[in-house]
This record gives C-alpha cells, sequence and structure tokens, in this order.
C-alpha cells in the first residue's frame, strides 16, 4: 500500500560506455593491489545477515490456510476437529531462497498439540515455531438448566446449573460430545438420568488415547440471573441466564423512572438458557438501569452508564499543509491526526495523496489518493496512493514502517462517508500476486478498533513483514468496505463495525483507504484514483 523511497547510484546515470573505458585502469590497479597483497589479507567479511522463511506450508485437514509471520518467525496452522493433532501430516512446504533445515523433521508426523520450533539456516540460524490450533466443539446440556455449561478442557470438568427447587438427583442429560469428532464416551450418558449430588466420571477416547472427565451440578435458589452490561454510546447489551424454554427476555429504563420498557423479542438472541438483549436508541451519557426476566420473576437489577458521540478530527479532509513536495492532511502547526505514504512517494516523484476541490459537498475539500510507478525505468515500485489514522514513521531500505491508530475508547457501530473511484487495471505485481496483473484494481476502506498496548506497527518489507489482520488477538472490531469497479460519481458509503465481544474497550481506532487494495504488496493499478469525503462515525444499529 505505502510508498518507498529507492537508494540509486549516481553511477546509473552515466551511459554503460563511458562507466567501461573508466573502470579499465582501475580494476588494473586493484588487480595489482591484490596480487601483492594475496599472501597477507585474511577473509574477515562478516556472512550477510539474511532471515530464512517458511514461505508456504500445508497440512492434511488444514481449515484454512497456514498465517506464516516472518516478523515473530511463527506459523498458525488451524485444523479440523476430526485430525489427529499429536501426528499432523505436512504434505509440501517452501523455504525462502538458500535455506535450509538445521534442526527438526517436516516430513515425518508432527506433535501440534504444543509448540513444535524447526531451525532454518541461512548463514545464521533463526528458530520457527510451528503452532497447531484444533477447535473442538464440545458441548453438554441438561433439562431444566439455568444458563451456559461450564466446560473446563484444561481440568476435563463441566459444571451445569440447576434450580434449587428441583435438586440434582434426577437430572435428565440432552445432549453430550467431549471429544472430538470420532470420539466415544464411556458410559453413555445422553438420554439418561444421572445423579448430580456427587460428580460423574466419564471416559471419552480418541485416536487410541483416553482422557478421564468429570461431571459435576450446582443449585442456586433463584431461576434467573442478571450477568453483565456492557454499556456502548447509543447501544447497550444486558446478558442472561435462566431455564431454557421460558419466557426470558430483558427489560430496562432510565434511571430514576418508574416504568420498565422490555425489550422487543428482535432484540433478544437466545442459546439454551442464556440470552442476551441489543437495547438500540439509547441517549449518550445517560445513567440507566436493566434486568432479565424469566416468566413472572426477575433478576438483580445492573446500572450503566452510556459513553459520549466522538468524531476524529479533520474527518471531512478538509484541512491540507505542504512542507517541499509532502503534502500533508493537517493544517499548518496543527496536531496531525492522519498521515499518508507522500514521505516514501517524494523521494523520486510527486505526492500521491493530495487535497482536492473535488467534494462530495462542492465546499471545502476532500482526499484525493492516486496509484502511481515510483521509479526511473524498470527501477522502483508501485505506491499506492493512501491515508490513514496514525503516523508514517520511517522508510525501511525500499519499504515503508507505519504507526496504525489513535487514541479512542469509544465503540461506535459504523464508518460512513463518500467516495468516488476509477479502477485501471493492475499494471504491477510482486511474484505473490502475479496472478493479479490486468484485472481492475480494487480500492478499499476499512476501520477497526484494538485493545493492544501501542498503536499497529505496519512494515511492508518482506524480510521481517507485518500487516494488519483482522482476526488478530487484539482486534476487537472491524469491517471494510471496496470495490473492483470504476464509480463515476460520488457516492455515500456505510462500513458496519463487526464486534468479537461487547465487553471489550479499545485503546485505539485505526480508518485506513487506500487506491489498491494489495498496495501493501507493491501491487495495484497505475492511475487508480480513489476520492474520500466527510468521514463520520454512527453509535447506532
Amino acid at each position: 500500500m505505502f510508498s518507498s523511497r529507492y537508494n540509486l547510484k549516481i553511477s546509473s546515470f552515466i551511459p554503460a560506455s563511458s562507466r567501461r573505458m573508466a573502470a579499465v585502469p582501475v580494476l588494473a590497479l586493484l588487480f595489482a593491489a591484490v596480487c601483492a597483497l594475496s599472501g597477507c589479507i585474511k577473509n574477515d567479511i562478516p556472512y550477510p545477515r539474511i532471515q530464512p522463511n517458511i514461505e508456504a506450508i500445508e497440512a492434511d485437514g488444514l481449515l484454512k490456510p497456514a498465517e506464516i509471520d516472518s516478523a515473530t518467525r511463527m506459523v498458525k496452522m488451524t485444523f479440523d476437529e476430526s485430525v489427529d493433532i499429536t501426528s499432523v501430516k505436512i504434505t509440501s512446504y517452501r523455504l525462502s531462497e538458500g535455506a535450509e533445515i538445521e534442526k527438526g523433521d517436516l516430513t515425518q508426523p508432527l506433535d501440534l498439540s504444543k509448540y513444535y520450533i524447526v531451525t532454518l539456516r541461512l548463514y545464521q540460524s533463526y528458530d520457527w515455531v510451528i503452532q497447531g490450533i484444533q477447535n473442538i466443539n464440545r458441548y453438554f446440556t441438561v433439562d431444566n438448566q439455568i444458563g451456559a455449561t461450564i466446560i473446563d478442557v484444561t481440568g476435563r470438568r463441566v459444571v451445569v446449573t440447576l434450580p434449587q427447587a428441583i435438586g440434582l438427583e434426577h437430572v435428565k442429560v440432552l445432549s453430550c460430545k467431549l471429544g472430538p469428532e470420532g470420539s466415544t464416551m464411556s458410559p453413555l450418558l445422553e438420554g439418561t438420568e444421572i445423579d448430580l449430588t456427587t460428580p460423574v466420571e466419564v471416559t471419552v477416547e480418541a485416536y487410541g488415547r483416553t482422557e478421564e472427565w468429570s461431571i459435576h451440578g450446582e443449585t442456586v435458589e433463584s431461576t434467573v440471573s442478571t450477568t453483565r452490561a456492557d454499556a456502548w454510546t447509543q447501544v447497550a447489551w444486558v446478558y442472561g441466564e435462566a431455564i431454557e424454554g421460558r419466557d426470558n427476555g430483558v427489560e430496562y429504563r432510565v434511571a430514576g423512572t418508574d416504568e420498565w420498557i422490555k425489550a422487543p423479542a428482535s432484540w433478544i438472541t437466545t442459546t439454551g438458557g442464556t440470552f442476551h438483549a441489543r437495547l438500540v436508541n439509547l441517549n449518550p451519557g445517560t445513567t440507566y438501569e436493566a434486568r432479565a426476566y424469566s416468566d413472572s420473576e426477575n433478576g438483580v437489577t445492573l446500572s450503566f452508564t452510556t459513553g459520549s458521540v466522538v468524531q476524529v478530527p479533520n474527518s471531512s479532509l478538509s484541512e491540507w499543509s505542504k512542507a517541499g513536495k509532502v503534502w500533508n492532511p493537517w493544517a499548518e502547526g496543527a496536531t496531525p491526526y492522519w498521515d499518508t505514504g507522500n514521505k516514501g512517494a517524494t523521494t523520486l516523484g510527486d505526492s500521491n495523496t493530495t487535497p482536492t476541490d473535488d467534494t462530495s459537498s462542492g465546499s471545502g475539500q476532500a482526499a484525493r489518493l492516486e496509484t502511481k510507478f515510483v521509479g526511473i525505468g524498470l527501477l522502483g515500485k508501485i505506491a499506492a496512493g493512501n491515508i490513514f489514522a496514525g503516523s508514517y514513521v520511517r522508510t525501511d531500505g525500499t519499504n515503508g514502517v507505519l504507526s496504525f491508530g489513535r487514541p479512542f475508547t469509544e465503540r461506535p457501530t459504523k464508518l460512513r462517508g463518500y467516495l468516488k473511484y476509477t479502477s485501471t487495471p493492475i499494471s504491477n505485481t510482486t511474484s505473490e500476486f502475479a496472478s493479479l496483473k490486468g484485472e481492475p484494481d480494487t480500492c478499499i476502506v476499512w476501520t477497526a478498533l484494538i485493545d493492544s498496548p501501542e498503536p499497529f506497527e505496519i512494515r511492508t518489507n518482506p524480510s521481517n513483514r507485518q500487516l494488519f489482520d483482522p482476526a488478530g488477538s487484539e482486534v476487537i472490531a472491524y469491517g471494510n468496505f471496496q470495490s473492483g469497479q470504476t464509480i463515476p460519481q460520488y457516492i455515500p458509503f456505510e462500513i458496519e463495525l463487526d464486534y468479537k465481544a461487547t465487553n471489550r474497550v479499545p485503546r485505539y481506532i485505526l480508518i485506513v483507504a487506500s487506491a489498491s487494495k494489495y498496495g501493501d504488496y507493491f501491487t495495484g493499478g497505475n492511475g487508480s484514483v480513489l476520492y474520500i469525503d466527510d468521514l463520520e462515525l454512527l453509535y447506532d444499529y
């Protein structure tokens, strides 16, 4: 996505014939000197430091392509639950040029229930970690159960909760699966009655190995509980537990008022004996009360206060200043909030992200992002026009290092704005995306909320590449808009944020726009142009 700086030798501009003529006496002198000193020169030139990489790896039973992070030297492989993760067969792999395996064996079945270390060597040795990930769908439910079952995989322990009035002596098991697909359980519990006044022991067998599990029961006096309330700005999430099959729901009110408002059924999501309500159209900065109910019984009342409506600085993208050839998306003397890849692009050209009077409203300014080939002749790379909330940190050789994200603690639901786009055929690619050459270029606008301690660092250098992953553990919410077609006139767009959890509070917001979706890989169409204007964060559904 981002522009780069190129280091050119002056000799590059000297005609080849002149360079050859000038080189003859120099080479003769050097040859004579080498001959005279050859007896006393020792080879103490250090080897270059080049990290050997795993570039591709495949195995039987993979659910998706392996995630390879050369910056941390980590490979994550996610398997179907039918795979014996203690004996994974690697079907193929590819190392970077010149690299070889010094320690470890990828031709034999690997035990990926724990980290597997493989050492690669290219001048120096580097350890890589291969991690196996396997999500086994385990469940255990009983009749009259309150809330969700606790399944402690590490402790091999299952806990179910029932009403005190019903007791634990005669508990009917409705469903049960504690091992991977194809495993067996002894004794079989599904459809039977068990006595949970004392733990029930079961054996689960899979792949010739056994695990001992224990089933526990607990009772509570109340049949309904309000477990949690997560307040956003105009939205709140209220969670409850009760007996499955009853009239379960949530009601709420502004604190200090008398009338309770029942959340409509369309706001309620139910899974067994657990349920939650998504309350919408709330007032910002207001204290509310909420409680779960089940039939005529109410859970405890919880109070929460909604957040504020916050917009990011220069969200209209109207404030710009210029330093030499570099256009910056902030007013002169102002504190930067947005940045671009212009610092790299202007090394051998002009800024490719610039202000424009062509706006969605006919007034002010917007951002014009153009993908350009930056360089001379064949020497250069494609530089995607871009703008992002964060800062351009430095240029690493011919690659960019960027800081994505600005401090932010609210939880918006959508990003809205206006854009238009000219898509050109992809003219320049790297080997990874060679198949895209000639295909229409694609623009992208995306936003995310993260809770990592620092902003997210982007590195485009293949040797230590680090790009943003929407599925990363630090990501709370993500959404994007992209188009591979020309959009000749401004259109409104809306990006809904998809949240992983409602109770995680962000530390940073990331907003990024690029004229070429694969600009991170220096892949795009020369002349693709994205106009973007008047961004706004929304806080309701």
